[in-house]
């Protein structure tokens, strides 16, 4: 019996083989760099499988996982369901691939603590790189520090005169600096209640945005930049507390600053111009042109490695200073890619420019969907996806290399304020005027949980770096930890 079973089994084989059917594929990164050779890929072939036969071409000691994209669109179950009807199997497919984080974020789904405490609005929260501690900022003046694991006030932070507007961490952790209504800048440590600096006139109106020099650059974090209403961006030294140079350029106030890894400053401004500076320089390098309107947001498709620095997802770093510098570039060049950084910028006029500012004037993509100004954009940390977040109640993701439209996440009643996105990039939290935190999940494109709990306006979200919560506050002063 079994010696006339293997004659069956034999010609069996390649009648299914030709029941399947296959196609040459190549694999192209998402910067559009080809890896290895065009393969003769049969049709039934799975995300999984693609995924071994890459992680040989490329000889990735650790596996590493990754997503496909076909025709723009995440791969199905096999490539047969990606495959148009009008595609010739004689034709070559491009499979463009997308390495995700090796470890997974799950949706936050419980409010684990409201705390009080702030007296008026809170505008800003950001956690430190390490995840450990959380800043926010408020209309009372202060600037307040939580410890996240005992969910507890740590310090508060009064130094200011005014609201409070911005706040950022610096990419070493050791150092936080704030911008108030008044125009002045305070600079503090956490481990002390008193400033470490304040420059009482740093600007001559109200600072919107404050941006540090990245860690790769400055291991020290010695440097950092601020913008604001008075129309300049001006350089300072966190040791001496003095200027180090001041950009003028813009002839309206500049809404926001991003400190870029290849030493450049870019610049949004409410004269309808997006600048690029030499950091060192102090110099303009060109003015990127297009929107109608009031530039409200800037982002890098690096902003996450330049944040978090050396610190991994855990909130671990290195312990040399050497290792750290390293750690951090190797980061930075690994989202930024062979080509230079993109810059996302977003406006009253509806529309979000992609730029490649490091390389020429003439924007990538106009992306255009938005019924109402856009108040928000964000890329997520591994430069796939940008986010933007409008009045128009809609949050809607974009391809990150190309700008090219994606989806429309549908489920606030009010204006969305801010967006933020897991570490692993697979899910994006946004803040809404209708006092409800929302968590989408990219893959699928839909609503993964509903935070409702605050009384008021949400104006401030952040996720943390370790993944395990995310912060939010508003209009009704309280503080939120949302966990799994």
């Amino acid at each position: 019996m079994s010696g006339s079973k293997r004659p069956r089994d034999e010609l069996a084989a390649p009648e299914k083989a030709a029941e399947v059917g296959s196609i040459v594929a190549q694999f192209v990164s998402a910067e559009g760099e080809r890896a290895g050779p065009q393969l003769d890929v049969p049709l039934d072939t799975t995300p999984e499988q693609l995924a071994l036969i890459l992680n040989q071409l490329l000889q990735n000691e650790e596996p590493v996982p990754y997503s496909f994209y076909v025709n723009d669109n995440e791969m199905g179950q096999t490539l047969a369901n990606n495959i148009l009807a009008t595609h010739s199997t004689e034709q070559t497919l491009s499979i463009t691939y997308h390495p995700q984080a090796v470890f997974r974020v799950r949706a936050v789904t419980r409010c684990s603590s409201t705390l009080p405490g702030h007296a008026e609005a809170m505008l800003s929260t950001s956690f430190s790189p390490s995840g450990k501690t959380l800043a926010t900022g408020s209309g009372d003046h202060t600037v307040r520090l939580w410890d996240v694991h005992t969910e507890m006030p740590f310090k508060t932070l009064s130094a200011h005169r005014s609201p409070v507007l911005c706040i950022a961490w610096s990419p070493c952790g050791r150092f936080l600096v704030s911008g108030s209504k008044e125009g002045m800048l305070a600079i503090w440590s956490p481990s002390q209640t008193e400033p470490l600096r304040t420059i009482p006139t740093a600007h001559k109106k109200w600072i919107n945005f404050v941006a540090w020099e990245p860690l790769h650059a400055n291991a020290e974090s010695t440097r950092f930049v601020s913008c604001g209403k008075d129309g300049t961006v001006r350089l300072w030294d966190r040791v001496s507390g003095q200027s180090l140079g001041t950009l003028s350029g813009h002839t309206n106030s500049v809404t926001c600053v991003r400190w870029g890894g290849d030493d450049l400053l870019y610049t949004g401004s409410h004269d309808r111009t997006v600048k690029v500076w030499g950091a060192s320089t102090q110099k303009l390098v060109k003015s990127l042109e297009g929107h109608g309107h009031w530039v409200n947001c800037l982002a890098l498709n690096t902003d996450a490695a330049l944040r978090s620095g050396a610190y991994d997802h855990r909130g671990l770093a290195p312990e040399s200073a050497e290792a750290r510098v390293k750690a951090a570039r190797e980061r930075y060049e690994k989202v930024k890619g062979s080509g230079c950084e993109l810059l996302a910028s977003g406006s009253d006029d509806f529309t979000l420019f992609l730029w490649k500012p490091a390389e020429a004037k003439k924007a990538i993509a106009r992306l255009t969907g938005h019924v109402q100004l856009i108040n928000n954009a964000a890329f997520s940390p591994d430069g796939a996806w940008l986010a933007s977040g409008s009045f128009d109640g809609a949050v809607r993701i974009w391809h990150g290399r190309t700008g090219k439209f994606v989806a429309t996440l549908r489920n606030h009643v009010g204006a969305v304020y801010q967006l933020a996105w897991s570490s692993d990039s697979r899910l994006l939290a946004s803040g809404s005027k209708d006092s409800t935190v929302k968590v989408w999940e990219v893959k699928t494109k839909k609503l993964l949980e509903d935070l409702p709990g605050h009384a008021d306006e949400v104006y401030a979200v952040d996720w943390s770096p370790d993944g395990e919560r995310v912060a939010s506050g508003g209009k009704d002063r309280n503080l939120k930890l949302w966990r799994r």
